[in-house]
């Protein structure tokens, strides 16, 4: 069992992918529950204890290592303020490994053995969890890595998927006409990607779409390069490993294509620009929220909260530490609106009802009442610079339709 226990209040607040601070977990809530007795797992008179299921181990455990600072980043923060109608958050966490049948034996003791209120989760096994969640009115916030997420009331996310049409009109921005995607392999769900982004290329106007692959010890990325040559390419599209991309980069611009604009679907991660920075540069990639080079408040709150809630964390600037602090802000503002007494059914029933959550600035606002799987429709864009050192931002909102901002 692993009990996080409140850290000593100090400091300031995340904004990143926050509800807005106005309808965020204020300080001005602090308080107007204090004491009262309440019978809903979780809950004492002084602390709501959460539970909170990621990978510490296990084949995806590097890439989501910084969940945890998130989550830290943000109970600290509400606790700084005063918790949340004066209970102070508490969370116990379990390591589902990757695996789905042990994600599921975690969820269950964590809601049935230790009794906790709701769940946040960075876990891409949930799988096999969600009908006993769904079936327990168990509260849950997370990023929706899974699809089965949508179309259960009680699950929680601020990004189920993301728009095709986005990148689209992104390229289409850039002039970018005919459209070389690279991939990496053939799995069913890498084919699924690459027909949806084909389509959403094509629907913002893209003259032509064609696929290459590319497999690192089975081929050449020059190889690749002359096919895209040969293909008349003004545009990249990578939905492959970023390292892969960066070689596929490469060889076109020693092939002499001169490009109108490449994209990677991943890779905003500041420690990937010291070893494969300079063959990315120029590259693009999307970005779920504000990106850290946007700066701003809300930036400068997460941040500030990263640097005194998760000091391990030598990085404030992490991608899965962010979408973390969002999903438990997320959280943060349903248990804020379920009042003082507050009970599963009702942080549901109040947090569907909310219309225009933005996390504080940090995301295009989104419609909780539909918990659908619509994607996400706007987004941002961060892009190398031309040394490879460093990201900046190349837009801040490209959505769905067109519209930019």
């Amino acid at each position: 069992m692993h009990l996080s226990t409140p850290r000593a209040p100090f400091g300031m607040a995340i904004t990143i992918l926050v509800v807005a601070a106005a309808t965020g977990c204020s300080s001005s809530s602090a308080g107007s529950g204090a004491g009262a007795a309440c019978d809903s797992p979780g809950v004492t008179p002084d602390r709501v204890t959460l539970g909170f299921v990621y990978p510490a181990s296990g084949s995806s455990s590097s890439a989501l290592s910084s969940a945890r600072a998130g989550l830290d980043a943000r109970i600290g923060l509400a606790n700084d303020e005063g918790g949340v109608h004066g209970r102070r958050i508490a969370y116990q966490w379990r390591d589902d490994e990757g695996s789905a049948t042990v994600a599921e034996t975690a969820t269950e003791e964590l809601v049935q053995d230790q009794h906790v209120f709701g769940l946040v989760t960075a876990s891409a096994a949930l799988g096999d969890s969600m009908d006993f969640l769904t079936k327990q009115g168990v509260p849950v916030a997370g990023v929706a890595i899974e699809p089965s997420w949508a179309g259960r009331e009680n699950m929680f996310s601020f990004a189920y998927s993301a728009a095709p049409e986005v990148v689209g009109h992104y390229i289409r921005a850039a002039r970018g006409t005919r459209v070389a995607i690279v991939t990496g392999d053939e799995s069913a769900v890498t084919s699924d990607t690459t027909a949806a982004y084909a389509r959403g290329l094509e629907a913002a106007g893209a003259s032509a779409v064609q696929v290459f692959s590319y497999v690192a010890g089975s081929g050449s990325p020059e190889q690749v390069a002359s096919k895209i040559v040969n293909f008349g390419a003004d545009a990249l599209l990578g939905i492959t490993a970023l390292d892969d991309f960066a070689k596929i980069v490469q060889a076109t611009r020693t092939a002499g294509v001169h490009l109108a604009v490449s994209v990677a679907l991943t890779g905003y991660d500041h420690s990937l620009l010291t070893s494969i920075g300079p063959a990315l540069a120029g590259v693009s990639i999307p970005v779920l929220f504000r990106p850290f080079e946007a700066d701003g408040p809300a930036i400068r709150r997460y941040q500030d909260a990263m640097s005194r809630y998760a000091p391990e964390s030598r990085n404030t600037d992490q991608q899965i530490a962010m979408f973390t602090y969002i999903s438990a802000d997320l959280f943060l503002r349903g248990l804020d609106l379920a009042g003082p007494c507050p009970t599963r059914e009702d942080l549901i029933k109040t947090l569907r009802g909310v219309s225009a959550y933005d996390a504080g600035g940090l995301i295009a606002p989104i419609d909780l009442r539909d918990y659908t799987g619509k994607p996400l429709s706007c987004y941002a864009f961060v892009q190398v610079t031309p040394n490879g050192a460093a990201f900046q931002t190349a837009r801040e909102r490209v959505c769905a339709d067109g519209s930019t901002g």
